[in-house]
């Protein structure tokens, strides 16, 4: 069975092979599909109404979130403070100074108050009381997460079967084996050709994301596509793609974009002391591998 739903700026593939019943799979399907409405509904940027953007127009007091922003975001900022603030989710604010803001649902633009100076530390997060206070305006972007999560969060609801693969634009989990009974391959675009493969690799109830300097480039200023650092405002061009291999997907989803953030021999640090896999590519298509891939 497979259906495609577009949710989060993507088109999101989900295939199940079962024995079981097809009504007990359809089913199934559609609350993976409502993971990723709940996540969007939560964590969106884009969304004026969403639980993030309506918590970032509350400066100085706490205020009290659900699990599906709550969890998403203390990840971001336990990954920032290990990146001493290289990966930073108040990027947002320069995102949308870069032409990022654009709701693809209406096309409306977005306009959001931000101060340059916020960064992660001006975010607090009570664990006990599941809340958050910004010291500071800014534009908390979760979009190195919040799509992983909600792949996780399908992938749950589909752990049952015997094979299946939540694919989101190309960042996906594969449990199972495919149909052949063997591990899944999948396929790493070429950074150049876009219907071409350049490497693939094999998994099994794992998770890979790529992130790659590739997807979204922006009309507003030369040199500069959707992975920005967010000390030097501009976009970092070590690699070409970070592709992470991870037992999950916001784990492989926030690594591939902390790798494209670091120098060269930094990312691969970094993968390392996480115990994660990866396949990067350089500019000059030199492909490097991590981890033992």
């Amino acid at each position: 069975m497979r259906k495609t739903k577009l949710y989060m700026d993507t088109v999101v593939d989900i295939q199940v092979t079962t024995e079981r019943p097809e009504e007990e799979a359809e089913a199934a399907i559609e609350r993976a599909f409502s993971a990723f409405r709940k996540v969007e509904d939560a964590c969106s940027r884009f969304h004026p109404d969403s639980e993030l953007m309506r918590a970032c127009r509350r400066i100085g007091v706490p205020v009290a979130v659900g699990p599906y922003l709550f969890e998403p975001l203390k990840f971001s900022l336990e990954l920032a403070d290990w990146t001493s603030g290289v990966f930073d989710p108040t990027v947002g604010g320069t995102m949308e100074k870069f032409g990022f803001n654009r709701r693809y649902l209406t096309g409306e633009i977005g306009n959001n108050p931000s101060d340059d100076s916020a960064t992660y530390q001006d975010i607090e997060l009570d664990k006990h009381n599941r809340t958050m206070r910004l010291r500071k305006p800014m534009v908390i972007d979760l979009g190195a997460v919040a799509k992983g999560f909600a792949i996780d969060l399908a992938a749950r609801e589909l752990s049952r079967f015997e094979r299946f693969i939540v694919n989101a634009g190309g960042d996906l989990f594969a449990g199972g084996a495919d149909g052949r009974n063997n591990v899944w391959n999948i396929g790493i675009r070429h950074p150049e050709r876009r219907d071409d493969i350049i490497q693939t690799v094999d998994i099994s109830n794992e998770a890979i994301c790529t992130s790659g300097s590739y997807e979204r480039i922006s009309a507003a200023a030369d040199g500069v596509h959707h992975i920005v650092n967010p000390r030097t405002k501009r976009s970092p061009n070590a690699w070409v793609s970070c592709s992470v291999v991870a037992p999950y997907a916001m784990l492989a989803d926030a690594f591939s974009t902390a790798a494209f953030l670091l120098a060269q021999e930094e990312a691969l640090s970094l993968l390392e002391r996480a115990e994660l896999r990866g396949v990067f590519i350089m500019p000059d298509l030199r492909i490097v591998k991590v981890g033992g891939m």
